[in-house]
C-alpha cells in the first residue's frame, strides 16, 4: 500500500481534497470503503476523514500508531472513542457549522409537511383524487416552538422563525445567556410545559440517550409535535410510538432512527417501525437533514480551515 497522509472514507466535496493538497497533505480517496477495510488500512495513515459508516473505536486506534487526525464529516462525535483519541494523542475535528442550516431547513420542512398533510395530499392528487377536506391543515402561527440544544443546529433552527408569529423558547444545559429578542432562554420543565412543537438538536451521549421517554413525554402538552433530526437513540422509540397512539404526541417528524437503515434492526424495532409507517401523523426521512449540495461544500471548507488552524 502507498503511504499517504489522509484516508478519505466517504463522498466529499472536491474542496476538501484540494484544501488538504494545498496544505501539503497527500490523500487516498475511498468513499465506498467499509468499516472493516478502513480498520485494516488505518495503520498506513496519519489522518482519516470519516462519516457514520466508519466509526472508530479504541481497538482501531490502538492498531494505528501513526494516526494523528480524525476529521468527522458533519457532527456526531459518538462514532469516535474520544477518550481513546485523547489517550493516543489523536486530534478530533468535526464540522457541525457546515450543515447546521441544512438541518434547520429540513426540520422546518418536515414540520410544514406534517401541518399541511402534504405527503398524503401530493399522493392523492397524483392518483387522480381531489380530497380537500381530508387535507385541511393547521397553522404554526401563534404556537410555541421549543428547541432543546442551542448549539449550531439549534441556533440555525431558531433563526428560521424570525418574522413568524410564534414564540420560540430554548433550553441548553451547558450554556447560558443565549436569550435574544427572538428566542427565550428557559428551563427544560418550562419548555416541556409551554411548547406545542419540540425540536431536538442535541448530541448522543450517555446523558441524552433515550432522553425522550415516557417520563419526558408526560410533562409535555397533550398533542405536542416532536421533531428529531439529531440521533435516533435520543428517543425511546417504543415510548414515542405509544404516545402517538394515545394522542399525547400529536405527530412526529423523524429523520433519524435507533437502527439505520430500519431493515437492520431487530424484530422489536421492526415492528415499531411498521407501526410508524402506518401513521398519517408521522413524517420520516432517511437521515438526510444535513445532506444538501451546499452543506457538502461547507463541511469540506470548515474541515480544511480547522486543519489549517492546527
Amino acid at each position: 500500500m502507498v503511504h499517504k497522509d489522509f484516508l478519505i472514507t466517504d463522498f466529499v466535496h472536491p474542496v476538501l481534497m484540494e484544501g488538504l493538497h494545498s496544505l501539503g497533505f497527500t490523500t487516498t480517496y475511498a468513499p465506498e470503503m467499509s468499516r472493516k477495510e478502513m480498520e485494516e488500512a488505518l495503520s498506513y495513515y496519519k489522518g482519516v476523514v470519516i462519516n457514520t459508516r466508519c466509526a472508530i473505536d479504541k481497538s482501531a486506534m490502538a492498531s494505528a500508531p501513526s494516526l494523528r487526525w480524525i476529521a468527522r464529516l458533519g457532527s456526531g462525535l459518538e462514532i469516535i472513542d474520544l477518550e481513546a483519541a485523547k489517550e493516543h494523542g489523536v486530534v478530533v475535528i468535526s464540522a457541525p457549522e457546515g450543515n447546521a442550516q441544512a438541518v434547520a431547513e429540513h426540520a422546518m420542512g418536515m414540520l410544514l409537511c406534517l401541518a399541511n398533510h402534504l405527503v398524503s395530499a401530493h399522493k392523492s392528487v397524483r392518483e387522480g383524487e381531489w380530497l380537500r377536506e381530508l387535507h385541511r391543515g393547521w397553522e404554526i402561527s401563534g404556537r410555541t416552538i421549543g428547541i432543546i440544544g442551542y448549539g449550531n443546529n439549534g441556533i440555525a433552527f431558531g433563526r428560521l422563525w424570525k418574522g413568524w408569529d410564534v414564540r420560540v423558547v430554548a433550553y441548553d444545559k451547558y450554556i447560558d445567556g443565549y436569550g435574544t429578542e427572538f428566542v427565550e432562554q428557559v428551563t427544560l420543565d418550562q419548555l416541556l410545559t409551554d411548547a406545542d412543537i419540540i425540536s431536538l438538536h442535541i448530541p448522543l451521549t450517555a446523558e441524552t440517550r433515550e432522553m425522550v421517554d415516557l417520563s419526558f413525554l408526560e410533562k409535555c402538552k397533550f398533542g405536542c409535535i416532536l421533531i428529531n433530526t439529531s440521533r435516533g437513540k435520543n428517543i425511546n422509540i417504543s415510548d414515542v410510538v405509544a404516545s402517538l397512539k394515545t394522542g399525547k404526541l400529536g405527530g412526529a417528524c423523524l429523520d433519524v432512527f435507533p437502527s439505520e437503515p430500519p431493515s437492520s434492526g431487530g424484530a422489536e424495532f421492526k415492528a415499531l417501525f411498521e407501526e410508524l409507517c402506518g401513521m398519517e401523523n408521522v413524517i420520516m426521512s432517511p437521515h438526510v437533514a444535513g445532506w444538501t449540495v451546499e452543506s457538502k461544500r461547507k463541511i469540506a471548507e470548515v474541515l480544511v480551515e480547522k486543519i489549517k488552524g492546527f
